[in-house]
């Protein structure tokens, strides 16, 4: 481990002016004195702003346009590694790209709780050389727990788990000097992995790819290869042998994922495959162990980390590889505070710190596949599924031939597949990509539609809860008895199907068997959802009714049939991605069937099974999809052959919004001096959002254009209100 500065990092001798990055929302970087000791650029110090002491990062000398006698000297130099300038350029190339201030750059780079505080200690135990004063059946449990495990030491906690006992008979033992107690730093390195012990043996096909990949990895140079591989093809061997290559070069990996359910079974890949587990960061995680990955990264003392896009933004010590997996995932984007996508963002670290990038995915991005026709990136496919599995067969069931009744979504055709499979043992999975009981809920007796209070969107009946909820703000509120409007009982009716709505129906149709309902927002932890899912893998449902949340990634064995309920819900409004995601939805969720020894079969329940999209879905000819989705993005000049930013201002009085939006279409000269142009303003669909009313403008602009350049131009002409706000999205992913 080491916590030094790098060879390329200048020092700051006692005294002398060096530039403070902190995290406050400030726009400038501040003058202070160096501490009694001096200081290396990239170093974390403690410094004080007024009355209080704030985080920043010494980032490099300081400018001397303020009197020296005035200048504040910094508190303390943190025991921690220094910001690598690596890293120094990648905030600041991710601020320009995004337009984010850097402050707001720097806060994504330090989220962890306790930098600041000096290294705290933890007891340990582990076998002394005492003998009991006397001998009970509690004590002997832990002088043989204790035993079995040789030299290891424990938590008080981990001793008294194993051994089955009260922590007071740990104490006991301790005094008598049979158990020894010790301190020890709580920041600990991670276990070493290690890159030769056994992996799974590999097809010729992901030989071929593994080997090209580690190639990449050794020549420790920039690049990026999309890994391309159809559902069930074993892309994860493939690129952990990747990782094997990084780790045998000294060198650290980051394996971003998209949704803390998928984990669970992925470290129990990397330990199968290294042998230890691996650092794992993102929300589930404890704010204790966010600071242990946080320094031990810095260190060195975390060879690889498995995580979510916040993840990018660790001090890595020596990053050498960086896999995006699922890299379609729209959660990849981050939506609201700094605006940024982590897929390019990854690219961005890696071309600065000399890494390698993989994109593994079944269904790549449009801007992805397009990036590999080209030749910017390379391409490796894995054609056919790993093992005696094969794809599925994929059919549609046109619902305008079904004679259903209007509160019933359940086919007469998939309710007849789902009890095949029941007789074999065999697992079903019925897909809506929507959370909730039903999108709508309508007064019949008046036509009222219950909607937020502090948003234009109609609140979703969450009935498991007996709530109301607000998917925009999440603003909730009790179902009520009787309509808000005209304040009838009794009549109040919900409208369409939700994931819980169909757990309802499935329950009626198939009452003797397990069902078992899949969404993200059914589950109080990410240890409950992953618990869930272990469970459903080893057989513990029947049927699973899922949202989004089962496309990606999971592998059910006995799953072999998958029907989708309305394979047309993403064809709807005017998202230049609603071909594009429907697509990768459709095509990830109906992989999830078949995966082992047993044909799978996926139904899709359409009422415009001709469409274009669903057609291309059931043909699976992927590269006529992409290739006629390409032709129709270059000709209409949006992304990936054209660029956008998304302009949204917001107010509590629309007025405000739309008068600064007015103004800012006029004065658009820096703009259009670069060929942009600029559409809007107009009312956002969804035109209110906690109380705030939302205008927004779209800026479109050719390929080579220095959009952001113009953009800053264009945004600093304007004097914006306390009351307003002004976001700029870059390259925006949705455009509610």
């Amino acid at each position: 481990m080491s916590t030094q500065a790098a060879p390329d990092q200048e020092y700051f001798e006692t005294g002398a002016l060096v530039g403070v990055l902190t995290t406050q929302p400030l726009d400038r970087i501040l003058d202070y004195k160096a501490p009694e000791g001096g200081c290396w650029q990239g170093a974390f110090v403690e410094v004080p702003l007024g009355p209080r002491k704030v985080l920043g990062v010494v980032w490099g000398p300081g400018k001397g346009d303020f009197d020296y006698a005035k200048v504040r000297t910094i508190l303390k130099v943190l025991d921690v590694a220094p910001m690598r300038q690596e890293l120094q350029q990648f905030l600041l190339r991710s601020a320009e790209y995004t337009l984010t201030p850097l402050s707001s750059m720097l806060r994504l780079a330090t989220r962890a709780p306790g930098l600041s505080d000096p290294p705290s200690m933890q007891k340990i135990y582990r076998l002394g050389q005492g003998t009991p004063d006397r001998v009970t059946t509690a004590r002997t449990r832990v002088i043989e727990a204790l035993t079995e495990y040789g030299g290891l030491s424990f938590t008080l906690k981990e001793v008294a788990e194993l051994a089955g006992v009260s922590a007071s008979v740990v104490k006991g033992l301790v005094a008598q000097g049979v158990v020894s107690e010790e301190d020890r730093p709580r920041d600990l390195p991670f276990a070493r992995l290690d890159p030769n012990h056994a992996g799974k043996d590999l097809t010729e096909a992901q030989d071929t790819a593994a080997a090209t990949l580690r190639t990449g990895v050794a020549a420790e140079t920039y690049g990026t290869t999309l890994l391309h591989g159809v559902t069930g093809s074993g892309k994860t061997e493939v690129y952990l042998e990747a990782v094997a290559e990084c780790l045998e070069k000294g060198r650290q990996a980051l394996v971003l994922l998209p949704e803390i359910a998928l984990t669970a079974e992925f470290l129990t890949r990397v330990e199968a495959r290294f042998g230890a587990k691996p650092a794992e960061w993102h929300s589930g995680v404890t704010m204790t162990e966010r600071r242990r990955i946080w320094k031990m990264v810095g260190q060195g003392g975390a060879q690889m980390v498995i995580g979510a896009r916040s993840a990018l933004f660790l001090p890595y010590q020596n990053l050498g590889l960086i896999v995006v997996d699922e890299e379609h995932d729209t959660s990849y984007k981050q939506e609201d505070g700094v605006l940024y996508n982590a897929r390019d963002m990854a690219v961005l670290r890696a071309h600065l710190c000399g890494a390698q990038v993989i994109l593994a995915t079944a269904t790549p991005s449009l801007e992805t596949w397009a990036n590999a026709e080209s030749g910017k990136y390379g391409k490796l496919t894995l054609a056919s599924r790993y093992g005696p599995s094969v794809m599925p067969e994929m059919c549609a069931i046109d619902m305008r031939d079904e004679k259903l009744p209007s509160n019933r979504w359940i086919s007469e055709r998939l309710r007849q597949e789902v009890l095949k499979r029941v007789e074999k043992g065999e697992q079903s999975l019925l897909f809506i990509n929507r959370r909730g009981y039903a999108p709508v809920t309508i007064c019949r007796a008046c036509g009222h539609q219950i909607a937020c209070d502090h948003c234009d969107a109609r609140m979703v009946e969450h009935r498991f809860q007996k709530r109301l909820q607000c998917h925009q703000c999440g603003e909730s509120k009790p179902m009520p008895e009787a309509c808000p409007n005209c304040e009838v009982e009794g009549k109040l009716a919900p409208v369409g199907p939700g994931v819980e709505r169909l757990a309802e129906e499935a329950a009626e149709q198939f009452p003797d068997q397990r069902v078992v309902t899949l969404s993200s927002d059914m589950f109080g932890s990410a240890r409950a959802l992953k618990a869930q899912i272990a469970d459903i893998a080893a057989g513990g449902a029947d049927i699973i009714i899922g949202t989004q949340l089962v496309a990606k990634g999971h592998n059910f064995p006995l799953l072999t049939l998958v029907g989708v309920i309305d394979a047309d819900l993403g064809l709807q409004g005017s998202d230049l991605r609603a071909a594009e995601r429907t697509f990768q939805l459709m095509r990830q969720v109906a992989g999830r069937a078949g995966r082992s020894e047993r044909k799978g079969l996926a139904l899709l329940q359409s009422y415009q099974p001709e469409h274009p999209v669903i057609r291309a879905i059931l043909a699976g000819n992927e590269e006529q999809f992409w290739r006629a989705e390409a032709d129709q993005r270059r000709h209409s000049g949006v992304p990936p052959f054209g660029r956008m930013a998304g302009i949204v201002i917001s107010a509590p009085d629309p007025q405000d919004a739309f008068d600064l939006g007015a103004e800012m279409a006029r004065r658009n000269g820096p703009l259009h001096r670069v060929g942009a142009q600029v559409f809007g303003p107009a009312p956002a669909p969804i035109a209110r959002i906690r109380g705030r009313h939302r205008v927004r403008l779209l800026v479109k602009a050719d390929k080579g254009a220095p959009l952001q350049k113009a953009l800053s131009q264009w945004v600093q002409q304007f004097r914006i209100g306390p009351q307003v706000r002004l976001s700029v999205d870059i390259d925006p992913q949705s455009f509610y």
